[in-house]
């Protein structure tokens, strides 16, 4: 069976895959990461959202062969409990979650704006934003989160 070398979260992580085209998504999941939610499984609701290579994208979308080579960041490598990344402190501040299901794709989508443009404009954080659906209609809190961890809101 083909291994795989993966980088993710920092480390490296061999797994066996007769499937070159398994979804990053079962992957991670399979490795204990279970922030990484399957949502849709056609990615278009976001809550299977990783960094690869800084870039969000849909996990459910990626495949195990076309992860190999990049570092993947899951919501549990973004920041630790003792030291938050500034999103998941924002998130937490502005009380964004409700059910918490969509929270960490919408996290990773923040995250990646916020590496790619210190102080992101409303209208960028909207954008960023809007392929995470939330059901509990949560966004109005999260684009306050995105100020806030930019430095904008506080």
């Amino acid at each position: 069976m083909p291994k795989y070398n993966l980088r993710v979260n920092g480390s490296v992580r061999t797994v066996e895959s007769a499937d070159a085209d398994k979804p990053l998504l079962y992957v991670l999941r399979g490795l204990g990461l279970t922030a990484t939610k399957f949502g849709c499984g056609v990615g278009q609701c976001g809550a299977c959202t990783v960094l690869a290579d800084g870039t969000a994208v849909r996990s459910c979308r990626m495949t195990i062969a076309n992860a190999q080579g990049k570092a993947i960041t899951t919501l549990e490598g973004l920041g630790l409990a003792s030291k938050p990344h500034p999103i998941q402190t924002a998130f937490i501040n502005e009380q964004v979650p409700q059910c918490g299901y969509c929270t960490s794709g919408m996290i990773m989508s923040a995250a990646a704006l916020l590496s790619e443009k210190r102080k992101p404009s409303e209208g960028d954080i909207r954008l960023a934003l809007d392929g995470n659906l939330c059901r509990c209609g949560s966004h109005v809190r999260a684009v306050r989160a995105v100020m806030a961890a930019s430095g904008q809101r506080g």
